[in-house]
């Protein structure tokens, strides 16, 4: 097993961002001569939901093959000789992106483990809410880590479980924890995956031959040139081994609640979620949100990239031609050099450009995919009107965000969530905008679902916009007592 710590992290993470960040990607294959191959293809396709580091476990029969590394997937995992250095049929890998702890090598997955039976590496996309609960009491029972990372906990539960098949002390960990996750883990030589008894995080099964492929989205299917089969239900672990695969409940079955901000902004345009085409969801979106709040304006201009699909759906409803007022350089890294102090707000020009051909004398309509600070939005009017807008006016194609994640997304705290301070008469003046609109609860569920949403069970996990939190939340209701014990136990993703 190879741990490559020398490669410094190259991260794409802008702090100053004022949108949601990445969670992370999980990719595993069963069956193929090519494992290590396909696995840093299927990452690469994933690079988007996490970019701070990547790794790959693979077995060959008898031993792991494990190399992590900070930085992007093709910086890492591009060499010829990698079917040599990660053999095996059967393989894991990760694309991080850390909501909780340090950028640092020992929280970079896949995690591994020898224990009682053989080894486990696994790796993980969500987040825990029980976790520091958890991690707490294994400390006081003599348990040793090796890293913040929630994933962890899943290693220690296994390791201390009674059952005598490593696999079902796997099973066994999975109904000890809480929260949103999508794993994926080699158990000795087979593999296991499974979904969060909500299903808030996504995980979809396809085919290759005669290998089983399992990624985070279909968009990394597509990639290796694998065929969707299926989602991997709520609550369902699937096991496969030489034998063929098998299909073991953990949690009982129940609808799926996926994350609302997967069809708003995390997964690819092209990929698909439960049926759904998640690039038809996003410009559905923009069609429901010029219904519920239309605008007077001479042109629709969408905050690039995630903005584009709902701009083009709001033009389609509207008859308000589309244009690219804003360019966007894809260029830009967290080592870029910054502004100094008195030219701070030139940072987000570093991102965004104005196209002041298609603005200057124009009625402009900015379309996002949310806001949630307000910073980059009130930055981008501006431009707006520098290049020469007689109006400008705002519309977010997701509700107001209002409450803070805990399944996986870095966003910022109610304290800083703009819309959970402000009326929206406020937010546009604060956004020095003409007028501003919201895509309402309804409308999101209209434009995904096709239906109103159901109050009594909620086909998605809107949280962010209702404040009803599908899961417990056992680690933000603790008393935290000490501002290191909170450093300690925080979970990452």
């Amino acid at each position: 097993m190879s741990d490559h710590s020398a490669i410094p992290a190259t991260l794409t993470y802008d702090p100053e961002s004022d949108r949601p960040q990445e969670e992370c990607g999980v990719f595993a294959v069963y069956g193929a001569d090519d494992a290590s191959i396909l696995t840093a293809l299927g990452l690469h396709a994933l690079q988007h939901r996490g970019q701070e580091a990547c790794g790959i476990a693979t077995h060959d029969g008898s031993r792991f093959h494990i190399e992590r590394y900070l930085g992007l997937v093709g910086e890492n995992f591009t060499s010829p000789d990698m079917p040599q250095r990660l053999p095996g049929r059967v393989a894991i890998g990760h694309a991080r992106y850390s909501t909780q702890g340090a950028s640092v090598l020992r929280n970079v997955q896949p995690l591994f483990a020898d224990v009682r039976g053989g080894g486990i590496a696994l790796a993980h996309n969500g987040n825990l809410t029980n976790a520091r609960v958890l991690r707490e009491e294994l400390v006081n029972h003599g348990q040793i880590f090796q890293s913040t990372s929630d994933s962890e906990v899943v290693l220690h539960l296994a390791a201390l479980s009674k059952k005598s098949k490593l696999t079902n002390r796997v099973l066994s960990a999975l109904k000890q924890v809480q929260g949103a996750f999508a794993f994926v883990a080699v158990v000795n030589d087979r593999l296991i995956v499974a979904r969060d008894p909500f299903g808030i995080r996504p995980l979809v099964m396809g085919r290759l031959g005669d290998a089983y492929v399992f990624a985070s989205e279909t968009c990394a299917l597509d990639m290796v040139g694998a065929k969707f089969e299926r989602e991997i239900e709520p609550g369902e672990a699937v096991v496969v081994n030489e034998d063929g695969l098998r299909s073991e409940r953990f949690s009982p079955a129940r609808p799926a609640q996926i994350c609302a901000f997967e069809y708003i902004y995390f997964a690819r345009p092209d990929s698909v979620i439960e049926g759904r085409s998640v690039y038809e969801a996003r410009k559905e979106m923009g069609r429901q949100l010029a219904l519920e709040t239309p605008a007077d304006v001479d042109v629709i201009i969408p905050v690039p990239d995630s903005g584009v699909p709902a701009a083009i759906g709001f033009s389609e409803a509207s008859g308000i031609p589309f244009e690219l007022g804003i360019i966007r350089s894809h260029f830009v890294g967290r080592t870029f050099i910054q502004p100094t102090q008195d030219r701070r707000d030139l940072s987000v020009r570093r991102k965004h450009a104005a196209n002041a051909a298609v603005v200057k004398g124009k009625r402009v309509l900015l379309i996002d995919d949310s806001i949630v600070r307000g910073t980059t939005s009130l930055k981008i009017v501006r431009m707006m009107r520098e290049a020469g807008a007689v109006e400008v006016h705002f519309r977010s194609a997701c509700p107001p965000i209002k409450h803070p994640d805990f399944y996986g997304i870095d966003m910022a705290g109610r304290d800083e969530l703009i819309a959970a301070n402000m009326s929206v008469e406020d937010m546009a003046t604060k956004l020095e905008a003409d007028s501003l609109g919201f895509l309402t609860v309804n409308g999101l569920y209209q434009a995904v679902i096709g239906a109103p949403r159901n109050d009594k069970l909620p086909q998605l996990a809107d949280h962010y916009f209702t404040g009803e939190y599908p899961t417990l939340l056992a680690d933000h209701d603790r008393d935290l007592s000490a501002k290191e014990f909170q450093l300690s136990f925080l979970v990452d993703a």
